[in-house]
């Protein structure tokens, strides 16, 4: 297990439960904050990173889900994977008070509040994959399989094809 020299909540957490991680770093651009951006400096295949979004249900109930970066959620298969009557995204002004992430740095690992998660299933076709470490700037590489079990989450089709 590779201890990282940055701390977010995110990496002590899998430090504290033993998850091993890798750290890529990419150069943060407040212009160019994008899958593809991120895609263009990390040396991962884009097809195994994963942007975290936050949610919100009708009741106004949180939900995250994790989608690779240069693809589209796709709002209606993730509200009938989690069984509500519709989702959408929550204001990015939101989004620090909800997770304690900053928007470019939101991990699914290590926000304030465990909310059920959902991953597209296109997670299944890698080994290992990077979502971000929680900080811009950071992703964690990751075995698909150990955080799958370690997140609790639900795996479908929510991408936009």
């Amino acid at each position: 297990m590779k201890k990282s020299k940055i701390k977010t909540n995110a990496l002590r957490m899998l430090d504290r439960d033993k998850i091993a991680y890798e750290i890529k770093t990419y150069e943060y651009d407040e212009e160019h904050l994008d899958g593809r951006h991120v895609a263009s400096q990390v040396d991962v295949d884009p097809n195994a990173i994963f942007k975290t979004l936050v949610l919100h249900d009708h009741h106004n109930e949180h939900l995250v889900c994790c989608v690779p970066v240069l693809e589209e959620i796709d709002l209606k298969k993730l509200a009938k994977l989690a069984g509500r009557k519709s989702v959408e995204m929550i204001h990015q002004k939101d989004l620090l008070s909800v997770t304690g992430y900053m928007r470019g740095g939101c991990s699914p690992v290590g926000m304030k509040k465990q909310f059920p998660t959902y991953i597209d299933e296109s997670i299944l076709k890698v080994d290992e994959v990077a979502f971000s470490a929680g900080k811009r700037g950071y992703q964690m590489i990751v075995n698909v399989q150990q955080i799958l079990t370690y997140l609790n989450v639900e795996v479908g089709d929510i991408t936009r094809k």
